[in-house]
């Protein structure tokens, strides 16, 4: 039988012409998905995303991968996955009354390690500079424990003093700061505020390697909630790691359920200032685990409080999108950077987009 020139491999008037078309049509539906993917909220993604949750940017040089170890003051028969926590802890530093002097409308709390006082200074001369955004006052603090440096600690300790006099703006209180104690460093931050800042309307807790639009946070919450109310990048249905070799494994044994409940992520969450007095009653019943921003959202969930997710999915990130437009920066309220120093050269990105009229 005669074979056909199309089953000797060869080319008639049409194939050329045909595989264009196929080129043509398979890039008008890849980029299209591609946009979709850069640009939509992560909050649905699956968990292993989240992981990057609570590696928080507290800048500590000897980081770790395992978590079996809790501070040394830890009560004896307490797992290494809970954290000493209540507890009577005092400040060693404070600022008693520039609160309630102040009456900020918001307050942004930075949890950071004594030693970092370069993410604090790039701090100060970026976001933190913002005190007055569409005419309500702003304000921040840095929040820190006690330095696990064996080597220095009382230079570093009269650093931090120093820094304190000068700025104003540093609350330490008296646990050691590691990352297993990022619960309580969390809780100490309600306690403080709960305790200084009586006419405040809104706090934030943000890591200090996140770029903060002030401007964008503000002008949400003049229209959000006033009461029992808290947003951020909100994950839900996140499933419960059970690999021992995770950074953030609970076993069944100290977290018995597959999935947490919902939970704002640690990178950044802003919530109303009746909630910390309330998380800080529902912590009585509820025991700390390790996973500071999960365990916000198991006090959240004992006391029946529903978390909000933001007007629009986009404005809380956890990265920079591959594809970032000519007005991203003013577009967003937070985006995870690679580190603190990145805030510098994205600040003045930001300004720059803020003054062509983004």
């Amino acid at each position: 039988m005669q074979e056909s020139s199309a089953s000797k491999g060869e080319k008639t008037p049409w194939t050329r012409p045909r595989r264009w078309l196929c080129f043509w049509i398979l890039l008008l539906v890849m980029v299209p998905l591609i946009m979709i993917y850069s640009s939509s909220p992560k909050v649905s993604w699956p968990l292993k995303f989240w992981t990057t949750h609570s590696h928080s940017s507290q800048s500590y040089s000897n980081k770790t991968t395992t978590v079996h170890s809790v501070s040394p003051d830890a009560p004896d028969g307490t797992s290494a996955y809970f954290v000493a926590y209540p507890r009577r802890y005092g400040f060693v530093l404070d600022e008693p009354h520039r609160c309630q002097q102040e009456s900020p409308f918001l307050v942004l709390m930075i949890p950071v390690a004594p030693h970092n006082r370069e993410a604090r200074d790039i701090i100060r001369n970026t976001w933190g500079k913002e005190t007055t955004v569409l005419g309500r006052v702003v304000s921040h603090y840095f929040l820190l424990g006690l330095s696990k440096e064996q080597d220095g600690t009382e230079t570093i300790k009269e650093q931090v003093l120093q820094e304190s006099q000068r700025h104003r703006d540093i609350l330490q209180s008296d646990f050691l700061d590691s990352y297993n104690n990022l619960t309580i460093k969390t809780m100490v931050m309600f306690e403080w505020l709960s305790s200084h800042c009586p006419n405040t309307s809104y706090a934030m807790k943000i890591d200090s390697d996140i770029f903060l639009n002030v401007h964008n946070l503000v002008d949400m919450l003049l229209k959000a909630p006033r009461h029992l109310y808290m947003t951020g990048m909100v994950a839900r249905g996140a499933a419960v790691l059970r690999d021992p070799n995770s950074k953030w494994f609970l076993p069944v044994s100290a977290f018995p359920d597959s999935r947490y409940p919902p939970y704002a992520l640690g990178l950044g969450y802003v919530f109303s200032l009746d909630l910390p007095k309330k998380i800080l009653e529902a912590s009585a019943h509820v025991k700390a685990v390790y996973i500071e921003d999960v365990y916000v959202g198991l006090c959240m969930r004992h006391l029946g409080i529903a978390l909000t997710d933001p007007p629009h999915g986009s404005l809380f990130r956890a990265d920079i999108p591959y594809w970032v437009s000519n007005c991203y920066w003013t577009s967003v309220i937070t985006t995870l950077l690679q580190n603190s120093n990145q805030l510098s050269d994205v600040w003045g990105t930001y300004q720059t987009q803020a003054q062509s009229g983004c």
